[in-house]
């Protein structure tokens, strides 16, 4: 412990910063150091875990068998992922256990031998899974019911038809909005999984890549791809709140977070994601001089504008093409351009584009619902903003999207 209580002082300055928890165990599994968020994360006053064994973060069911473990991983001396299929469970102090996921770290300090274990707090994440299980099983109940009484719909109106055409026609309406409601259902389905899977795909792809490195140099490659994962379950969360706000935005009642950003990081974190998903050949051409560009709007909803836009063009294009974004800043207006050069869309589709659950004609075999641009047009019309498009079947699409720069002044706000 004297020889860590030496670089103790950039220990704390540096897992200060890190937004998960962070302890260091030494060769006789002792604590040596560890920093604010693990001491709130296992219910510990500041530098109480210091000095104590490792094994009162483990609860007492899984204590058995758990300094052999972690005996074994110092003398195997690599670099890993401890169980990362599976959530692990931690001690809370006071509050019993809790989930958890930890990366096991080792390296070496003049000579001695310590593990860093980077922690995260998995509760919220159990949280989300319990109330998306209860919401599948709401769901399965809810079909059931329906299908029942749509089939006693069908067999009152069989009978009435035979009786009088007044019962028929009105049997016929009740039977039709019976279907429209199982295919509302169909539709909200198909649009879950469309909307979770270009986050899920980004997850997984920077899993993989978290497995690919494994040299105690690559921590900073680790530590990125990890930070991907956390942002894409956040993303998560948020399509799930965008689905609960249709009803808002069509009643014009959503509800916006304005507040000062810069624009590049936004773009930047958008066309990293992006490259994850490119095909072959693709390459997606970055927007020159908005380094200096701050504005003021909803970042979670510019971001999902762009977000949507790029991966369609992504979706859209074929290989070894070149999607162009370009963003200009005019008279307190930003212009905003992604142009492809994918299929197109076809002439007598386009007045339909962005209706909800719309699909061109040439799209049908393409993943989708048709609900993105929807919601999009709608975040920007309540935005201040506009969006518009020109395109050509089999040579491309041109998506521009106009916002104020500033939301205070478009809203009248001083």
């Amino acid at each position: 412990m004297r020889v860590f209580a030496k670089n103790n002082y950039i220990f704390n300055l540096l897992s200060e910063a890190v937004s998960e928890g962070l302890l260091v165990v030494n060769r006789e599994q002792l604590i040596v150091a560890s920093n604010k968020k693990a001491d709130t994360m296992f219910g510990y006053d500041d530098r109480e875990l210091v000095g104590k064994p490792v094994d009162v973060l483990v609860p007492g069911a899984y204590n058995m068998g758990h300094k052999d473990r972690v005996e074994a991983f110092f003398k195997a001396k690599t670099t890993g992922r401890m169980m990362v299929d599976r959530i692990l469970l931690g001690q809370h102090k006071c509050k019993g256990d809790f989930p958890v996921k930890i990366s096991l770290n080792p390296f070496n300090i003049e000579g001695v031998d310590y593990v860093l274990a980077l922690v995260f707090d998995k509760t919220e994440i159990s949280k989300r899974d319990y109330q998306i299980k209860e919401l599948n099983e709401h769901l399965e109940k809810k079909i059931k019911t329906r299908t029942f009484e749509l089939r006693e719909t069908v067999s009152m109106l069989e009978q009435e038809i035979k009786r009088r055409e007044q019962a028929e026609k009105k049997m016929k309406s009740a039977l039709q909005r019976e279907r429209e409601l199982s295919e509302l259902k169909t539709k909200f389905l198909s649009l879950v999984s469309h909307e979770f899977k270009t986050p899920l795909s980004g997850i997984l792809t920077s899993a993989t890549l978290v497995g690919k490195y494994k040299g105690a140099g690559d921590q900073e490659r680790r530590d990125k791809h990890l930070s991907t994962i956390i942002g894409e379950v956040r993303h998560l969360n948020s399509i799930l709140t965008d689905f609960l706000s249709i009803e808002r935005l069509e009643k014009g009642k959503e509800i916006y977070d304005f507040t000062d950003f810069s624009l590049s990081k936004v773009v930047n974190e958008v066309i990293y994601n992006a490259n994850m998903l490119v095909k072959i050949g693709q390459r997606i051409n970055y927007p020159h001089n908005i380094d200096d560009v701050i504005i003021y709007q909803d970042e979670k909803i510019v971001t999902l504008i762009l977000t949507n836009l790029l991966y369609n063009s992504v979706k859209y294009s074929p290989e070894d093409s070149e999607i162009d974004i370009s963003i200009k800043v005019e008279d307190g207006v930003m212009f905003l351009k992604i142009k492809d050069q994918g299929i197109g869309i076809p002439t007598k589709d386009q007045k339909h584009i962005f209706e909800r659950y719309f699909r061109a004609e040439n799209a049908l075999l393409n993943q989708g619902t048709g609900i993105g641009l929807n919601i999009i047009r709608d975040h920007i019309e309540n935005l201040g903003g506009k969006v518009y498009f020109e395109s050509k079947e089999h040579i491309g699409t041109t998506f521009t999207v106009e916002l104020p720069v500033d939301n205070r002044i478009h809203s009248g706000l001083n």
